[in-house]
């Protein structure tokens, strides 16, 4: 295990320029949600060159490869490594060599950088594929970013099947970690997440008249400080929960009442259940306080990403091995979070670990979040990806 350790460490350190080429390519020509057309041909065209036997339009525009020694066989179960390839629908700001060529879309999440990281790993770990303990199947998944996630549609195609995934990880980048660091959280750590889409059918009219209209923007407040009640006062304590409205839109005027008003929502939580009981909860009030008010509404909840669970024990092999690697001082643990990720899916189907890593560089100037159109990382963090991907793979699940 020591020489697996010291050859994961130079190789990793030795493929860090080809990776930073990755990931740059790919920040330069991002692609949105389910359109990876090209950042799936190029994901195919370096496992190629490696010599790594793969399979495209999984998923639709995704990319499955499997890494088996000469002691592997076909039924062997595997243990799988996922990066997401889609872009956001965000202006980058970035002053860089490596900026979006595509206007209006940028890797603002990093999902560049997990491509590139996972290709490194596939290198790396490919040319010890004989001392590797399991198969390694590599996914490069599309739509991690938009309903109803990549990962639904992966599954469906039989990702986790043929040769059969006991096992499965992902990192993510994150800013909030300074480089060389890495974040994890057994159990229990990202919410679900559900989108709310509703327009209210009022009647419009002058402002000095409100009596003679059906005032969407008011239905539209009453609904949005009412739901609250929901979660305040029908969701146990103990459970993480939240419902947060950004768009509201209606085109009136100082003194013109509209005739509809649109609203758009979330509602995150990590207990189905309750995710079940309070979706129907929102829908039934949003229809009784339009109705109250003689309104219509046109709504609609698309149902989202399920909470991520990660696996106790999995989790727990993973970070003894990581301590081992790069040192307790390098790794911290996790709060639970509720922003939401499509990995989870995958967490419902089989044990899964899903960690960060640190990409933050005050002194670079590297301190925006994700989704932010100044974000970027410390590219050394690639290093460190590299390196716990690959302690990922050598873990006897």
């Amino acid at each position: 295990m020591d020489n697996l350790h010291h050859y994961i460490v130079e190789k990793s350190t030795l493929l860090f320029e080809k990776v930073r080429q990755y990931r740059r390519h790919l920040h330069e020509y991002p692609e949105l949600s389910y359109q990876e057309v090209e950042t799936m041909n190029f994901v195919a065209e370096q496992l190629t060159k490696l010599g790594i036997p793969f399979t495209k339009d999984i998923g639709k525009t995704g990319v499955v490869a499997i890494i088996r020694g000469k002691q592997h066989s076909e039924q062997d179960a595997c243990i799988a490594l996922r990066a997401d390839l889609d872009a956001l629908p965000i202006v980058e700001e970035n002053d860089v060599s490596y900026r979006s060529t595509r206007e209006g879309i940028m890797h603002a999440c990093g999902h560049d950088v997990h491509t590139a990281i996972l290709l490194g790993t596939a290198e790396l770990l490919f040319e010890i594929k004989d001392k590797l303990p399991t198969p390694i199947k590599l996914i490069f998944q599309p739509g991690e970013e938009k309903n109803p996630g990549g990962a639904t549609l992966m599954i469906a195609d039989g990702v986790l099947d043929n040769p059969a995934v006991k096992a499965i990880f992902a990192l993510h980048v994150f800013p909030d970690l300074p480089v060389g660091m890495l974040g994890f959280k057994e159990g229990l750590y990202m919410a679900s997440c559900d989108e709310i889409h509703l327009t209210i059918n009022g009647k419009g009219g002058h402002g000095a008249t409100p009596h003679r209209c059906i005032d969407p923007i008011l239905i539209g407040a009453t609904i949005v400080t009412q739901l609250q009640q929901i979660v305040s006062r029908k969701c146990d304590p103990s459970i993480p929960c939240v419902l947060s409205f950004g768009h509201f839109e209606a085109l009136g005027a100082t003194n013109v009442i509209p005739s509809t008003a649109k609203l758009k929502g979330t509602f995150r939580t990590m207990n189905e259940q309750w995710r079940k009981e309070a979706l129907a909860l929102i829908e039934h009030q949003i229809h009784h306080i339009a109705n109250s008010q003689g309104a219509t509404v046109d709504l609609e909840i698309s149902k989202g990403y399920p909470y991520l669970e990660n696996d106790p024990e999995v989790t727990r092999k993973w970070k003894e091995l990581a301590e081992a690697h790069f040192g307790s001082e390098s790794l911290v643990d996790l709060p639970i979070r509720l922003t939401s990720e499509d990995f989870s899916f995958y967490s419902h189907q089989v044990p899964a670990c899903f960690f960060r890593i640190g990409v933050r560089n005050e002194e670079k100037g590297i301190v925006h979040g994700v989704h932010h159109p100044k974000f970027d990382i410390d590219e050394e963090s690639m290093i460190t990806g590299m390196q716990a991907l690959a302690l990922a793979s050598l873990i006897n699940v």
